[in-house]
């Protein structure tokens, strides 16, 4: 198998009551770590580059390293630009090979973002990828507040975008470091009433894991993104390396004893949104 776009992931799982879980990425340890655990639990998985980690290595970089893993991978393997913020951008990264772009248009007017997405989601398609999009405002642990996704609104921006995937605030947190409260299901379940669009959750490393596995098997969310419970994992891995022998220096012996943590945490979270043995499904791109 080779390169999946965000759609051919997501259309089976919202058919046959699984998630297929975004995990983001921030070098080649953690990307390489997530596509072994695809392979080990023949599940679908989506690469993500956020701003930070575009801000740290460029996205021609990017888009060459998760076309390499995909290529190689026995799984369907997404390669997405999470958090986009400007069309250029998303442009840039479908020029690449990205098989898949998300404006974040989270911040401006409803109409305003409306419009920019519709754009990105013409361009991706036009290209042959996917688009998600945001609506609502999901805010940040210790920093911007949220704005709770409105079902009429959600509504009417998938249906005037065209987005294959659409994010949406309904009580989840980036970069929250534990597990919360749960999030708002009576909201999840109007939005749902109101349009058929896979949903996407931010910040799924703050929703309870029991929670991630019924919303995944029950409802119309079918993309989690997960960052801040591996980087967890993987900054616990890169301590002990280091604690272990404070004579050595090298950062690839160092950075090796992170992979079979992340691997393994990788694993537990494919198989808690019930995407392991769903390889198959759907149909890939070349």
């Amino acid at each position: 198998m080779t390169r999946a776009t965000l759609a051919q992931v997501l259309q089976p799982a919202l058919r046959s009551g699984y998630a297929v879980p975004g995990f983001v990425c921030l070098g080649w340890e953690d990307a390489r770590a997530y596509v072994a655990a695809a392979e080990a639990e023949q599940a679908p998985v989506i690469l993500q580059a956020g701003p930070g980690a575009r801000a740290h290595m460029p996205v021609a970089v990017w888009a060459a390293m998760f076309r390499h893993l995909g290529e190689g991978a026995g799984v369907p393997v997404v390669a997405h630009l999470d958090h986009g913020t400007d069309i250029e951008e998303c442009r840039a990264a479908i020029g690449e090979g990205f098989t898949s772009v998300m404006f974040d248009g989270s911040r401006l007017p409803l109409s305003q973002n409306i419009d920019l997405t519709a754009a990105v989601a013409g361009l991706a398609h036009a290209a042959g990828v996917s688009c998600e999009g945001e609506i609502g405002f999901v805010g940040y642990a210790r920093g911007a507040q949220s704005k709770g996704t409105d079902p009429a609104e959600a509504a009417r921006f998938a249906k005037e975008t065209g987005v294959d995937a659409m994010a949406v605030s309904v009580g989840n947190l980036h970069l929250q470091e534990d597990a919360g409260n749960g999030l708002d299901l009576p909201r999840i379940r109007a939005i749902e009433a109101m349009t058929v669009v896979p949903l996407v959750i931010h910040g799924g490393s703050g929703v309870p894991a029991s929670e991630r596995s019924d919303l995944a098997a029950s409802s119309h969310v079918c993309k989690f993104n997960i960052g801040t419970e591996l980087r967890q994992v993987f900054g616990r891995a890169l301590r002990e390396a280091v604690a272990r022998d404070a004579a050595r220096f090298d950062r690839l012996e160092l950075l090796g004893e992170t992979e079979a943590p992340l691997v393994e945490a990788a694993r537990l979270v494919l198989r808690q949104l019930g995407a392991s043995g769903k390889a198959g499904q759907g149909a890939l791109s070349q």
